[in-house]
Parts: C-alpha cells; structure tokens; sequence
C-alpha cells in the first residue's frame, strides 16, 4: 500500500533532505513551499501525514492545520525554530499530533513518522472499531464494557471508562486538557482543571502499579497527559 506523505516547509533545503530520508523509507512524497500551496495539494492528493512547518508565506502552518483538521484527522507532524511553550501548546490544541524544534535529527524525525503511521494505520477511526484494545498489560472490552489489567477485573466508572479509551485508542499520542475534557464530558472546556486532574487520579488509583510513579497515564507538564505505548517497548 502506497503512503503518500506531504512535507510543507518554505526552506527548501530543509524541504529536500526530509524528501530525501522519507523516499529511501518507501513513502511517496509530495512537496509544498507556502501554506496555500500545501492546502491545494492536500485538498487533490490523498495524503497520509503531514509535516508541517508553522513559519511559511502567504499561510502560516497555524492557519492551515486548523483548516485541514476541519474535515481530516491525519497525523501531523510539526516542524518550528520557535520554542515558545505556548506556541506548542496551541499547535497540539490545533490538532498536531507531534512537535519537532529545529534544528533536529533527520534519522529522529523519520523514527517519528514511522511511529505516528503505524499508530494511524492501527487506530484509524474510519476502520470498524475492533472488540479489544490492548495497551501492555490492559485489556478494554469494548463490547462487553469491562477492563482488565494483567487478568484481573478494573471497575470504571463511565467517565473513566470513557477517558481510557481515548488514551488507548491513540497510544504514545499527547492530549491536552481542552482535548480530553472535551471528548470525555462532551462540552466546552472552561479552563476545569480540577475535575479533570481528580478523574485522572481516579484511573491512575486503578491502573497503575504505583500511582505516585505512573507507567501508563504521564503527565505532560503545561501541556496534558499522554498515555505510553507499552506494545512498542518490544521494538
């Protein structure tokens, strides 16, 4: 199966290199300079990721993933000299599934195009749904509404049940607070911290070994929480 990755970056030698690595992997890769001309080529190619720059001409990356996730869930991988936290913050509230600081290690790049592919490809939404997901020793019966952890029953409440489900289904994925309140209660996030950290601690107290030192659910600090891919420890 062809995997046809779009690489949006106006310096072209940056551009090129990416192009280059991302090729000798197998994937078709297409190219765009500028925001509008990313938009265009996306909206006529079927384009399995995207690795975004955010400081580009005529479109900056900002406004144009916050175009493509209107109608696309994508992986995007976004690629910026600006270190500002809170310009991290709003690309992953934007959508982007992983943020890369320049300058940055090809081969590290590549490794994470690699790892938000096959998480896509496993995990995409337009698949049927499977009966379980497994995440290490977690089991979640999505027919049967039950959860095991190394064989034994985990009682959740909706709530929980709900939020783990959304880390399991996109493992090794960073959510912010907006983005898990918003999936969970299923309403505007108003900036509710304390009802998501409780809920958070709840499922940490039945999870995990040792709740204090979490091996599943991780904070991410100024961000959210992300859930570890304990199936890709054995690759």
């Amino acid at each position: 199966m062809n995997v046809n990755i779009l690489i949006a970056e106006d310096e072209e030698d940056i551009r090129q290199l990416v192009a280059l690595h991302l090729s000798k992997e197998g994937y078709e890769v297409f190219e765009a300079s500028s925001g509008v001309e990313a938009l265009d080529v996306f909206s006529r190619e079927k384009i399995d990721l995207l690795i975004l720059d955010i400081m580009m001409p005529e479109m900056d990356g900002f406004t144009l993933l916050k175009r493509i996730r209107k109608h696309s869930k994508v992986p995007v991988i976004v690629l910026t000299a600006r270190t500002d936290e809170a310009d991290k913050i709003l690309g992953l509230g934007l959508g982007a599934d992983d943020y890369v600081i320049k300058p940055f290690s090809v081969i590290e790049l590549i490794s994470r195009v690699n790892a938000q592919l096959r998480r896509y490809m496993e995990y995409n939404p337009m698949k049927a749904p499977e009966d379980k997901l497994r995440n290490g020793g977690i089991i979640m019966d999505l027919d049967d509404y039950y959860v095991e952890k190394d064989g034994a029953r985990i009682e959740l409440n909706p709530k929980e049940f709900k939020m783990l489900r959304l880390f399991m289904e996109n493992p090794g994925k960073i959510f912010t607070k907006k983005q898990i309140y918003e999936s969970v209660w299923d309403e505007p996030y108003v900036g509710d911290n304390n009802t998501l950290m409780v809920h958070v601690s709840h499922l940490r107290d039945k999870i995990e070994t040792d709740p204090k030192e979490p091996e599943y659910i991780k904070t991410i600090r100024g961000i959210g929480y992300r859930m570890d891919d304990k199936n890709d420890k054995a690759t």
